[in-house]
């Protein structure tokens, strides 16, 4: 495999996708129940979460989704704009919850699979939960590097349906990322989660029903969950040299 690490702006190979040499490290969600937009208290850390839990909560409104600003688009004409662009205006907005690491006091080359699991629980039977990957440079920029989705209710495999039912929590394995990108000394790791990404995915309209033949959209209260119960994280595949 020949790779393109951004960051440190090199080409790359290896034998095998992921390198032999990465290691995977798992980041942790945590706050204290107020990770909403930039402004929050949401955070990535090494250290488990209490045993507390104390999840964050956001109001998805399939009618005023969150807009795609870039990504790994394709065929989707002119509705959506393809790369990296910094997400600090989007992530203003109360419906996206903000993780983010310490500054790292090393360069770190992430290369390969990132696997993220959510504890969720919503008051619709249906919704979605999207994550995207973010590198965070000293002076505040937020560039994007990759997303992903999970439709709750195939959340056991898409060849069946499993609604939810409100006040439990179900565990999200989402489909991995895959990336490479050195985040130099200084800059931060962080995850964005929410439940839209419109148009880069169709939005869910929450009713449980076809979407695609649906007019109007229910209201979601969704909200991750991160305790020692309920441990929310993302496992990052650092390279070690």
């Amino acid at each position: 495999v020949q790779y393109y690490t951004m960051g440190s702006n090199e080409w790359q190979a290896s034998e095998t996708w992921p390198p032999k040499n990465a290691q995977m490290t798992t980041y942790y969600l945590n706050s204290q129940g107020n990770a909403n937009s930039l402004y929050g208290d949401g955070s990535l850390t090494k250290e488990k979460p209490n045993e507390e839990d104390i999840p964050d909560q956001f109001i998805y409104e399939p009618m005023n989704p969150v807009p795609s600003h870039g990504g790994n688009v394709c065929c989707t004409g002119n509705a959506v704009e393809g790369g990296s662009f910094d997400q600090q205006a989007m992530e203003a907005r109360n419906d996206i919850l903000v993780y983010t690491s310490e500054p790292l006091e090393e360069g770190v080359e992430v290369s390969g699979f990132i696997e993220s699991t959510l504890y969720v629980s919503s008051d619709a039977k249906d919704t979605d939960f999207t994550i995207k990957l973010i590198d965070v440079y000293p002076d505040g920029r937020a560039y994007n590097l990759h997303e992903t989705i999970q439709r709750a209710r195939y959340r056991e495999g898409y060849d069946k349906e499993a609604f939810m039912k409100k006040g439990e929590v179900y565990k999200l394995d989402l489909t991995p990322m895959s990336t490479s990108n050195y985040f130099k000394k200084g800059h931060r790791i962080r995850i964005e989660v929410s439940s839209s990404n419109f148009p880069r995915f169709a939005r869910n309209l929450n009713t449980g029903g076809e979407n695609y033949d649906e007019k109007k959209g229910i209201t979601a209260r969704n909200k991750i969950h991160h305790s020692s119960k309920y441990p929310s994280q993302i496992n990052i595949p650092i390279i070690k040299k």
